[in-house]
């Protein structure tokens, strides 16, 4: 068993990747600043973990959280898309000074495993679908704000592993596909749609609702659940290579307005879509080819239909601890 430091631990999939380690037997440290992560998360292991609270952009505090582990899973990051486009420093100044604070703790203190999580929107726009590991990676417009997000993965990736070569032992990279599940955070999709089908339906107690999104629905995504996505993880772990890059994901892919149409029906309506122009740079497509992990035994189990409807019950019990505006 190995002791481990999971970064943004505090986080939706940080959370649930520091159960995962704590049933397999290991030590787990937690370093988070729960400006995007919550305690409640970690609430039922909180005396099974150590915590640290700080900035991943603080050398020191990231050093001291480093010191004396086996291995690091580096997850902290701003992701959320309304931030990719309100707060892009902050996501660049967070995942680039992360990603640096994170290679030089772990050099200092001689810690040779690296885990990295990066993302599908390192490729962005994806030249064929679904999509391997070997796209190209792609910032189109550097005056766009939402790739900061991208940009910044895109960096990590690099980091991991051009230092991966010369000072680590093994670093593995994984790339999470829209994943989703209860708790994720309430700036995505599921949650954004979950909480507008219940407020509109409030206003309507009749007839279809009537659905305003961006775009026109047909784009697409494949969801996958967060439980999945742990899993995933811990397969690349435990058999992937050494600068190895996997994609985590599911091939089950829905178009946004049947997305909308599926939450609606959870709670027994039906809804007329309302198109508005998609923001710039959104992605029409979005699949994941997961073959390469396929072979290291990965195969997800949980289907849409399956993890939908407690993911949107969540919100529906849990709205008052959405953020206020």
């Amino acid at each position: 068993m190995s002791s481990i430091l999971v970064t943004g631990g505090s986080g939706f999939i940080g959370s649930a990747l520091v159960k995962a380690l704590l049933k397999q037997g290991h030590a787990v440290r937690v370093l988070d600043d729960n400006s995007r992560g919550a305690p409640r998360r970690l609430k039922e292991v909180e005396g099974d973990i150590e915590f640290i609270g700080g900035d991943i952009r603080d050398a020191a505090v990231v050093t001291q959280a480093v010191r004396g582990v086996d291995e690091v899973h580096h997850l902290a990051f701003v992701n959320g898309t309304e931030f990719f486009y309100s707060a892009p420093e902050l996501v660049l100044d967070v995942g680039v000074k992360g990603m640096v604070n994170v290679i030089d703790a772990c050099r200092s203190e001689g810690i040779g495993k690296l885990i990295l999580a990066s993302s599908s929107e390192v490729y962005q726009t994806p030249p064929h679908v679904p999509t391997d590991e070997t796209a190209p990676l792609l910032v189109p417009d550097p005056t766009n704000p939402r790739y900061s997000y991208g940009g910044g993965k895109i960096i990590s990736e690099l980091m991991a592993i051009n230092y991966g070569r010369k000072f680590f032992d093994r670093v593995l990279i994984f790339r999470p596909h829209n994943v989703y599940g209860p708790d994720m955070g309430w700036e995505h999709v599921i949650p954004q749609f979950a909480r507008r089908v219940k407020a509109v339906a409030a206003k309507q107690p009749s007839g279809k609702l009537p659905f305003q999104m961006q775009g026109d629905g047909r784009q697409t995504r494949s969801f996958c659940h967060v439980d999945d996505l742990v899993a995933g993880v811990l397969v690349m772990r435990d058999k992937g290579a050494h600068l190895g890059i996997y994609h985590v994901g599911t091939t089950e892919e829905v178009t946004i307005a049947d997305l909308a149409a599926r939450v609606a029906a959870h709670g027994g309506r039906q809804i007329e879509l309302i198109a508005t122009p998609a923001p710039a740079g959104a992605t029409d497509r979005r699949c994941p080819d997961i073959a390469k992990l396929g072979k290291l035994g990965y195969k997800p189990k949980v289907s849409l239909a399956q993890g939908l409807a407690p993911t949107i019950d969540w919100y529906w019990a849990n709205e008052n601890l959405a953020p206020r505006s």
